[in-house]
């Protein structure tokens, strides 16, 4: 009925929102629980009304809860995952991350109209940020542009306290990486 990769996208939703009903220390001490969803899923036209009833009937807060998208999905199906946005975030209280941001051709033309609450800057500009002058303008810029909108900014790959300095340097307000924390 569904194809592969929504039907993953509904088995990440619904057991990332069991597993913070069971685990109610964990979830308080979670400022968000983020879930990558796939830009496939914005195409089905029965995703949003299943998370919908997932979220409602799990009794989570939804501003605890981040989905995350890739740049490249979000234009792919704009029209589709900005409804999905807006409906969510009315709705539940849900906060949205732009994934791999900077990877995409077309970046800032788009972004003051998509209602996301983060940017991920692509790790690819991380991992090159001590040694390329282009990375780190690049960070800057994203950075800049993301404030001036009213976003947020998460550098993912942070993986050396050098690289965290100068992130923070440019005013990057996350930090993800295994120099911060490793999975558990």
């Amino acid at each position: 009925r569904y194809g592969i990769t929504p039907q993953i996208d509904r088995w990440v939703v619904e057991n990332a929102l069991r597993w913070l009903v069971s685990e109610a220390d964990e979830r308080e001490r979670l400022a968000l629980c983020s879930i990558n969803l796939s830009g496939q899923s914005f195409g089905d036209a029965e995703f949003l009304p299943f998370v919908q009833k997932l979220l409602k009937n799990s009794g989570i807060d939804g501003t605890k809860i981040c989905f995350e998208i890739t740049e490249t999905a979000a234009i792919a199906s704009f029209s589709q995952a900005n409804r999905f946005i807006a409906a969510l975030k009315e709705e539940q209280g849900c906060k949205f991350a732009l994934d791999d941001f900077g990877t995409g051709l077309s970046s800032f033309g788009y972004l003051k109209h998509f209602p996301v609450d983060f940017l991920k800057i692509d790790g690819s500009f991380i991992q090159g940020l001590l040694e390329e002058p282009v990375d780190h303008a690049e960070i800057t810029a994203i950075n800049s542009i993301a404030h001036s909108v009213g976003k947020r900014t998460v550098a993912e790959y942070v993986d050396r306290p050098d690289v965290l300095a100068a992130l923070l340097d440019c005013g990057v307000d996350f930090i993800q990486g295994y120099y911060v924390g490793r999975p558990t």
